[in-house]
């Protein structure tokens, strides 16, 4: 017999009482977290070791010290009840400007931008922990206005929005802004602006991309990357191309099954310009082929999928905000990883979540996904 509806309150009710948060952890999206940053470490170690008889192991131990120090960052995260980080807004998005600032000013260059703090043998990147202090403050504005964002409050959006982005294009660094791009247009679709002003944003972005790659803004090698995608025949002259054609070179040499977990010739005789950061995608493709690049993309997907089941499930708007914020962030920066090895992306310099080499990015990433356990765990308290 069906319940009534007072039946099925007092069950919601009663679960809700005897069931605590910890029981409610998305175990799925932890266990395809640390396979995902296992695959990572590997893949770094292969493409970092060197050829010499003592491996090199110097990468793999600061991506561990990394990841120790994730992991903290997303239980710590998880555990604090996410409609608490509004009370964190200020600071968050505040302190991330001053550090987007600061890098500019006394920041170190490396590969041509400015955009990272060297300390000894580590290094920061503002702008990656900018992106979960962007969602977290967007989340918390749009929550209140969900479906009542009018032209005022939507200018204050792309306001805030466009503070970092401005920020980080002064670098240069046009694949992060890029990020904040999508994450800005997702978040305010799921808050329900309506589709006339959507299909303005996407027209002001297509102009306001092509004044940027006009302006003098963006290094030259940047312009070499986007006219590389853009004008195949343009390949012969720039040196830009030789980082695409080496990386459709060592994916074509996986095969099915790959040469194996340290045999790629492509990756293990460094043919492959920065393999261990924004082109560690061929290497998995080498070396493991198509089974492993597969394998790995189904790990990507069924992430995602969780992500948005949590999405769904959120108690509130906050919660799904917050959720959608770090799904448009890690689809994009897959689909445009993974994309510019193969050529159907222009080359931007976006680590791959989880596996690219670097610290900055795997913090960022890690405390992003203990924000959404933290939403699936409190949707019902």
């Amino acid at each position: 017999m069906a319940l009534t509806r007072r039946s099925r309150d007092a069950v919601y009710s009663l679960r809700r009482d005897l069931a605590g948060p910890a029981l409610h952890l998305d175990w799925s999206i932890v266990a395809l977290s640390v396979l995902l940053v296992a695959i990572g470490i590997a893949t770094i170690f292969s493409t970092t070791k060197g050829s010499g008889p003592t491996p090199d192991t110097s990468y793999v131990t600061r991506q561990v010290v990394a990841l120790l120090l994730g992991l903290g960052l997303m239980i710590g995260l998880a555990i604090l009840d996410y409609r608490r980080l509004r009370e964190f807004v200020p600071l968050l998005y505040g302190g991330s400007l001053l550090l987007l600032v600061a890098v500019l000013v006394v920041g170190s260059e490396l590969r041509g931008a400015q955009a990272w703090f060297a300390v000894g043998p580590f290094t920061l990147q503002p702008s990656e922990p900018s992106k979960f202090a962007f969602i977290v403050t967007l989340a918390a504005y749009l929550s209140i206005h969900r479906d009542d964002l009018t032209l005022r409050r939507l200018a204050i959006v792309l306001t805030v929005a466009g503070l970092p982005m401005g920020l980080i294009l002064l670098q240069p660094d046009l694949g992060t802004m890029l990020v904040f791009a999508v994450i800005t247009f997702t978040m305010l679709a799921v808050a329900g602006l309506p589709l006339r002003y959507l299909g303005g944003l996407v027209v002001a972005a297509a102009i306001g991309t092509s004044i940027v790659l006009g302006s003098g803004l963006l290094a030259e090698y940047q312009r070499d990357r986007l006219l590389v995608f853009i004008d195949t025949s343009a390949d012969m002259s720039l040196d830009q191309s030789y980082n695409v054609e080496q990386s459709q070179t060592a994916i074509s040499l996986g095969g099915v099954t790959g040469w194996g977990w340290g045999n790629g010739p492509q990756t293990q005789d460094g043919m492959v310009p920065e393999q261990e950061t924004d082109f560690i995608f061929t290497a998995v493709g080498e070396e493991l082929g198509f089974v492993g690049a597969a394998t790995l993309l189904a790990l990507f997907l069924a992430l995602c999928l969780r992500i948005t089941r949590a999405a769904q499930l959120a108690r509130d708007d906050f919660g799904t905000l917050l959720c959608s914020g770090v799904l448009a962030m890690f689809a994009f920066q897959i689909f445009e990883n993974v994309g510019m090895t193969m050529r159907i992306m222009p080359v931007t310099g976006i680590p791959l979540p989880f596996v690219s080499y670097g610290g900055s990015s795997l913090l960022t990433t890690l405390a992003s996904v203990g924000v959404v356990l933290s939403v699936h765990m409190h949707r019902f308290r």
